[in-house]
């Protein structure tokens, strides 16, 4: 299972759901959200699902609504009341191609359709399963994850100290890695497995993950990237590199990588996929 397979995948279920909706600027801006990017969390769902041996359209569902959740945090994130950003994925940002109003919208809309695709029959025919994958999303996502991380965030642009290494890793923890931590266990509870099983491996994931942003902020060329660079070291904030260095950063996230991996060492073999995607982690130039 490749990553351009998994996109391809859910890049289909999102296409199917959308397809749903009414013919409207709303509809078209959620289907302009969700195109392209790396799918990197739909993959670590469908990867995870596979190993376990989860038929697989039970994935898929799972899958989409993963980045469904992201798309619209991006699109948020995006907004000029946060990082103001124009580019996003090579393209305009959704409040500059409609304009901010629809942008919000389209990011409500898209959490909504995140939570109406994993608790949808399709995902799990055990509806505690779902039901399980619904609460863990909402908890990942929302004011003590993903959320909280963004707010945090925000405020570090204002702190008059810039914070230390352990406040960024926890704020990374909530705004980047809880979102890849749910889909790296999502597989386990398709399964009816235990997640914490694979929760070294999604720590080590996310955060190595977030390291590697920091230093593409820094080294990456702004053409692949397909969004604007530097912008952390304009707003003076504190990042993995800057409290770590550059060799530093990136020996913090080999070293990462390879307790993620040393982590699947119980499923053997199996786990090839999930190996191959912690690699590409902090081998990505985008």
């Amino acid at each position: 299972m490749s990553l351009d397979d998994s996109a391809a995948r859910v890049a289909a279920t999102l296409e199917d759901a959308l397809d749903g909706f009414p013919d409207t600027d709303l509809t078209a801006a959620m289907r302009y959200a969700v195109s392209r990017g790396k799918r990197l969390r739909a993959h670590l769902v469908i990867a995870g699902a596979t190993m376990l041996d989860v038929p697989k359209d039970r994935a898929d569902g799972a899958a989409a609504a993963i980045e469904a959740m992201h798309a619209y945090s991006l699109v948020h994130d995006d907004l000029p009341a946060m990082d103001d950003d124009d580019l996003r994925r090579g393209q305009p940002t959704v409040h500059v191609k409609w304009d901010e109003a629809t942008a919000i919208l389209v990011g409500d809309a898209l959490q909504s359709l995140a939570f109406e695709l994993v608790s949808g029959p399709v995902t799990h025919p055990d509806p505690t399963v779902r039901a399980e994958l619904a609460l863990t999303l909402a908890r990942a996502s929302g004011g003590a994850g993903m959320v909280l991380g963004q707010a945090e965030d925000i405020a570090a642009e204002m702190a008059l100290i810039p914070l230390n290494l352990d406040q960024i890793t926890g704020l990374q923890a909530r705004k980047t890695g809880a979102l890849i931590g749910w889909a790296a266990m999502a597989g386990a509870r398709l399964a009816g497995e235990d997640p914490a099983r694979l929760g070294r491996y999604a720590t080590a994931l996310g955060l190595a993950f977030q390291i590697t942003d920091d230093i593409l902020d820094v080294i990456g060329d702004a053409t692949r990237a397909g969004k604007r660079l530097r912008k952390d070291a304009e707003a003076g904030k504190a990042t993995f590199v800057s409290l770590l260095g550059l060799d530093g950063a990136k020996s913090r996230a080999e070293a990462l990588v390879a307790d993620a991996i040393a982590a699947l060492e119980p499923y053997g073999p199996r786990a090839d996929a999930l190996r191959d995607t912690a690699r590409f982690v902090i081998a990505r130039d985008a």
